[in-house]
């Protein structure tokens, strides 16, 4: 645990692999609480145990049909919203400074996290990319940036 309170936001994740990688990459990180939104699928599935290892068994989560829903009652609890996505509003994941109570949100492997879900985040962070590809996998993608977040919130 990094002893501040850190949330991940899984919006419509299509891939039951990716979220048992999300669930076992959250156990490392100390994750408080996964929130399952949209088509994300959920514990128990074999698919999300095959790549969880138990993860999905220790990392407490929650299933929202409607991730809009659940961003208003985040931040009425004061839960910085932070997604990581591409786009004109983001920022280096190098250069964000976390505050917490914090929530990443991680989006869909094709279509990534709507406009309109964007318009609700405090900051918008991205990973920036050198090949030809414009992304990564979104489970890699959760890795680096939470790690980031807890490396930077932890006491020296």
């Amino acid at each position: 645990m990094i002893g501040r309170e850190f949330y991940v936001i899984c919006d419509n994740i299509r891939s039951l692999e990716n979220i048992g990688s999300i669930f076992r990459t959250s156990d490392a990180l100390g994750v408080d609480k996964i929130y399952l939104c949209g088509i994300s699928g959920r514990p128990p599935h074999h698919k999300i145990s095959k790549t969880a290892l138990g993860a999905e068994e220790t990392v407490q989560f929650e299933y929202h049909r409607q991730i809009g829903r659940l961003i208003d009652k985040l931040k009425k609890d004061k839960i910085i919203i932070v997604a990581l996505e591409q786009g004109k509003r983001a920022i280096d994941y190098r250069e964000f400074k976390p505050k917490f109570p914090l929530a990443l949100i991680i989006g869909n492997e094709v279509k990534g996290i709507s406009k309109k879900i964007l318009q609700k985040c405090d900051k918008i962070i991205f990973l920036p990319m050198s090949g030809a590809k414009e992304s990564l996998n979104v489970s890699v993608a959760f890795g680096i940036a939470g790690y980031h977040i807890i490396n930077i919130a932890r006491p020296a």
